[in-house]
């Protein structure tokens, strides 16, 4: 059986020592610190979770909203829709963005584009160029690197205008709940004061996100690694050649197929198969392989080799 990802044994520990009243460190501090360092933003605020970061962030947005057309969070929407925003959705390749389709966009200015760092959890988004096109014509770009943070390669979670994410299960900070935003931009908070008073965490969450920082690199390193090893094993998944976190395989018959291996590829909690299609991953039939929701014990090549021969034997 498969162990669905969760807080660590040492982050539930310290939880439960703030929650007793037995420590006095200011954890809130210590957590902001560390962002700072991770996304490289001068200004940080811990929030209760990540769509309360998503809110704040599209809070200070004046102009349009822009959100992929796959392979983001459906968060995004409805946050700017209850916002009242205006939407602009931009194509994509199967959740990839490309510049040269956002020249075909009507926009206008002070308008911000919403993202994740990795396409459907699947493939990373060439940041840096996303960056640039937005930077030279007064877009500003806000990332949700929920999935990105503490990523050293292409720095990923620190590019963007604005880096967002949440840290519940089963994320790369793993606390159970939370969130943070940073930004080097002061005037977003400022803008923002009241969503920021109704999106406040507790000192137990932020030890348990503090603790869950110390790791975020090696963990994201193991979860990619263990993507790319299930990527080479399995003919035909999209983004093959991209790092990620899960691996999603086109098939006509994928409703049925996942419904197989969720008999197979047995939790203990929540499960790590889904069925596409779907916004937040790509939104063709597929079959998308979890491997951010697997616990870290999970991801050694034993583990990981039943998952390629359950699904490669059905396809």
């Amino acid at each position: 059986m498969f162990k669905f990802k969760t807080p660590s044994k040492r982050t539930l520990e310290i939880m439960s020592e703030v929650a007793k009243g037995n420590v006095e460190k200011d954890y809130e501090e210590s957590c902001i610190n560390k962002i700072n360092d991770l996304t490289g933003k001068e200004h940080v605020r811990m929030t209760s979770s990540g769509n309360n970061s998503i809110f704040i962030a599209l809070s200070a947005v004046e102009g349009d909203i822009i959100i992929p057309d796959q392979g983001a969070w459906h968060g995004f929407k409805q946050i700017a829709r209850f916002l009242n925003k205006n939407i602009i959705t931009v194509k994509t390749d199967l959740g990839l963005i490309n510049t040269d389709y956002l020249d075909d966009l009507d926009i206008q200015d002070s308008s911000a584009l919403i993202f994740t760092s990795f396409a459907g959890y699947s493939a990373e988004q060439d940041v840096r160029s996303i960056c640039k096109y937005c930077n030279d014509r007064n877009i500003t770009t806000i990332e949700d690197a929920s999935a990105g943070i503490g990523d050293d390669k292409n720095n990923l979670g620190k590019n963007s205008d604005i880096i967002l994410a949440s840290t519940g299960s089963p994320k790369m900070i793993n606390a159970g709940s939370g969130g943070f935003i940073s930004t080097d931009d002061e005037e977003v908070f400022k803008k923002t004061a009241l969503p920021q008073k109704l999106s406040k965490t507790s000192q137990i969450v932020c030890s348990g996100i503090d603790n869950e920082l110390n790791q975020v690199k090696d963990n994201l390193e193991v979860s990619l690694n263990a993507t790319d090893y299930v990527k080479k094993h399995i003919p035909d998944a999209i983004h093959a050649d991209k790092r990620g976190l899960n691996v999603i395989i086109p098939n006509d018959n994928a409703k049925s197929i996942c419904w197989d291996l969720k008999r197979t590829l047995t939790t203990d909690k929540s499960g790590f198969i889904t069925t596409c299609p779907n916004y937040n991953r790509v939104k063709q039939k597929a079959i998308c392989v979890e491997i951010k929701n697997l616990d870290y014990p999970c991801l050694k090549n034993e583990y990981l080799d039943k998952i390629i021969d359950e699904v490669t034997c059905r396809l």
